[in-house]
């Protein structure tokens, strides 16, 4: 699984012009799901994205989590993000899960997200959107599971 999470001010996702979420200060997370992908990467990006310090405290330092800001979250489907593009000039998405996976996976991880944080809204899966926001820093962070089940680099 991999996810851009921004942290905004505010965000929205509109469908054929109609409004279908949108939130406040908090996180808006673009979340890509791979044919690779197993069960366990729901939890282990989940739970490292509720507990990310990326906002600032009272000194500036980023140092606090969504679930200590009280922030929202907007999660949007977004298989884009598993595009190989090595080759030629056309994308090749065949590293993204095939959309029942996608669908079950990322419904699955909105449900655990809504377990760790109060407010969490969505998009609407594999529908065109447009996703509107305010960037907060800007902080954009990225994540992959296949990054978050190595071991830990050691300081040199």
């Amino acid at each position: 699984m991999r996810a851009v999470i921004q942290r905004v001010k505010k965000a929205s996702v509109k469908v054929n012009g109609e409004l279908i979420s949108q939130i406040s200060q908090g996180l808006l997370i673009f979340l890509g799901i791979s044919k690779k992908d197993k069960e366990e990467d729901i939890k282990i990006l989940a739970d490292k994205i509720a507990d990310l310090r990326i906002f600032s405290d009272e000194n500036g330092k980023m140092n606090l989590s969504i679930k200590e800001v009280n922030g929202d979250i907007l999660v949007v489907s977004q298989f884009t993000l598993f595009a190989d593009c090595r080759r030629g000039k056309r994308p090749d998405f065949t590293d993204a899960a095939d959309k029942e996976k996608a669908l079950d996976y990322y419904k699955k991880f909105v449900a655990y997200l809504k377990n760790k944080s109060e407010k969490v809204e969505e998009g609407i899966f594999q529908a065109y959107m447009e996703v509107e926001l305010i960037n907060d820093g800007p902080v954009t962070i990225i994540l992959d599971t296949e990054d978050l089940k190595k071991p830990r680099r050691r300081k040199e």
